[in-house]
Order: structure tokens, then sequence, then C-alpha cells
């Protein structure tokens, strides 16, 4: 038989770092190792339960079962655009300049097919989520790094980035606050990153999903005057509303930039569930006592990681924001590999090497906020008999 050999582009990435090591945290699990897992930011808590209660009471229908229009129904996209409008001081025509999608992880794909021919250049953020990096490759794009340093507030150095050869550069991936060092941004950084767009030609695309966690002041780059016309955002449900299963998501931007991506999205899926639009169309409505609500069960649990932390030897910022802890380790592990490592092996807890998220991630963990006061109380008692 004439061997099977994939196309190229499956020989450019690799399976996902957490699909890999949760497979190994399972077989742990299954030796009785009962592993607590600080790794992944899938929030622990339900949605509201009159998010899930309209769920339920929809999907009972006889009529919430069929295909939906690829553009979304109108009751999201107006509640999107009513969310950015209360929380963002956005305005957005929720007919022409909101696309929901099937999770913003979803939209990466869809923008970099939209806007990436071959060996067409992007900026991807070091460190930065490595899907921005694995997506790129997939379109077969030339990944050009910009590093994000701890000595200039994990922010782009424009004067770094300009002296690489920008011009068949299309996109430019960020993403504040920052997964995973926890930076905000400011109105002047976003400011900064439009006019770089316009002055280059380069789509601006930020990935807002963390903004309400642990976090006073949500701020959107389209607030910037003049921002729609060279960028994009992407925001989610997972975080801000505890519905990461879900799938829910959206990308905000200029009327044609969302029609091209709409003409990708068509041709891959077919739309998202009515019941759970309707559903989301609620959850976006909740006010500020659900943030509060949910703002209230991270914060001891950051107090925690940063317990932990500390017993590690690990330095970090406290004006962080989002559901993660990003901490530098002591100089006696020669990486975060080398300590994360440790604490799951000897100790039976699972956190992320900073290395995964690029080599300006080396020296650095991460811990997620998303396990119970319970478990993060067990697993720093668990740490410290190792230390």
């Amino acid at each position: 038989m004439k061997e099977i050999k994939p196309a190229n582009r499956v020989g450019t990435i690799s399976e996902y770092y957490f699909s890999k090591k949760l497979k190994e945290v399972a077989e742990m699990n299954a030796r009785g190792l009962d592993i607590i897992s600080l790794g992944i930011g899938s929030p622990d808590r339900p949605p509201h339960k009159e998010v899930i209660e309209t769920l339920s009471n929809d999907a009972a229908q006889d009529t919430a079962h069929g295909y939906q229009p690829y553009v979304g129904i109108a009751k999201l996209r107006e509640a999107f655009a009513a969310w950015y409008s209360t929380w963002f001081g956005v305005e957005l025509d929720s007919k022409t300049e909101i696309q929901p999608l099937i999770g913003s992880k979803e939209g990466i794909l869809h923008i970099s097919l939209a806007f990436l021919n071959p060996g067409d250049g992007v900026l991807v953020p070091n460190p930065g989520y490595p899907t921005y990096s694995s997506v790129s490759r997939l379109a077969e794009a030339n990944i050009i790094t910009y590093n994000l340093k701890e000595e200039n507030d994990w922010l782009p150095d424009f004067e770094e980035i300009e002296k690489n050869d920008l011009s068949n550069v299309k996109l430019m991936w960020v993403n504040y606050p920052n997964m995973p060092t926890g930076r905000v941004a400011t109105k002047e950084l976003f400011e900064q990153l439009v006019a770089f767009g316009k002055k280059h030609g380069i789509v601006i695309v930020n990935d807002n999903p963390y903004s309400f966690i642990l976090n006073d002041n949500p701020l959107s780059i389209l607030s910037v005057e003049g921002a729609k016309d060279i960028c994009i955002e992407l925001n989610s449900m997972s975080k801000s509303h505890n519905m990461p299963g879900w799938r829910v998501g959206m990308l905000a931007s200029n009327p044609q930039f969302v029609a091209w991506v709409l003409r990708v999205k068509s041709n891959i899926d077919s739309g998202t569930f009515r019941s759970m639009q309707i559903a989301a169309s609620k959850a976006l409505s909740l006010g500020k006592e659900w943030y509060e609500e949910i703002n209230t069960i991270y914060r001891p649990r950051r107090v925690l990681a940063e317990e932990i932390a500390t017993m590690l030897g690990c330095k970090f910022d406290p004006a962080q924001r989002g559901m993660f802890l990003w901490a530098k380790v002591p100089d006696k592990y020669k990486d975060g590999a080398e300590l994360a490592d440790k604490i799951l092996y000897d100790a039976r807890v699972f956190i992320t090497p900073g290395m995964i998220f690029g080599s300006e991630g080396d020296k650095f963990i991460r811990i997620s906020l998303c396990a119970t006061e319970n478990k993060l109380k067990e697993a720093k008692e668990r740490i410290q008999t190792i230390i």
C-alpha cells in the first residue's frame, strides 16, 4: 500500500500542550495519585442560575433545534452591542459590526484565514497564547515574534518591532489584560497600537477575555478614536460569565472586516445552538453584582496563590489582573518547567510552566485561580512538605 502522509501544515504544529499534559494528569489520577490541578483557566463555578434556566426553558421549545443564522441571532448581537456600550463605552452596530463566534479561539482561525495569504507576516507576542502561533502556522504565515519583557512591564517595544521588515506584515496579535502576565493595558498603549497599525497597514487584533476578572476598569481597544478602521477585538463569555464549555464568543470591528471574516466562517460551521444564544443574551444583561460575585470568589483564591508563590520563593507583580498568577521562579531552578515538574511529581499539584507561552516565559510559572479555596489550601499544604 502506498504510504499516506498528512498535509505539510500538520508537521508545523504539535498537539496542544494542555491536551498532552492533561492526559498525563488523567493517567496519574487513574493510578490514585489525586492530582490537584492549578493549570488551566477553566472556571469551576457555574453561570448565573437564570442563564441556565433560560437555556433549559428555550431548549424545551420544539422550534429551538434547527440551523441558525451564520451571523448569529439578532437578540445575541444586540446583547453584545449593549454589553460593549455599558461596560466599555463603545458603540457598535449590532447588524454590521459584531460577529458571534463558537468561542473566541475559533475567531483566531477565522481572522487568520480571512487576512493572511501564505508567506504573509504576522506579529505574535512572546510570551503569548500559543494558539496565535499554531494557527499562523496552519495559515502558512511567516511568524515574527515580538518580545514582551518583564523590564518593560510586558508591553510591546515599538522601536524594537520596527527594526523588522514590516512591509509584508498583515496582522498583529495583542492580548490585554495579558495572558499569561496579567498586565493591564492603558488607553495610551491602545492609542499607540492603533497608530502603529495605521502607519504600517497592519490589522491589530486585541484578544480581550479577561477584562472582568479582578479588574475594576474594563477597557476595549475599540474605545480609541479611529480604532475600528484598523482593529478587531475578540471577546468571550468563557471567563467573564463562567461559560467555557458553552463556546460563545464574538468579534467586533468595521463592517468590511466583519464581512470578510463571515465569508470564511460561513463556509466552516453552521451556527450556534439557538438556546445557547438566547441564554448568552441573558448572561450579557447581568448587572454589576454578577461581576462582583465572581470576583468575591476569585479574590481569596488569589491570596492563596500568592502565598503558594511566596512559599516557593517566586516573585510576582501584585498589580496583575485576570484568573492566573504569573510568578518568576528563584535562580536555584533552571526554569519554570523544572519547578513545575517538581511540584507535579513530588507534591501532586499541576501548575503551568511559563515556557509554553514562549521563551520570555522560561523563568516563570502560572498558577490558575480556577480551583476552590479548599483545593488551593490543600495544594499549599502539599507543596509545603516538599520545599
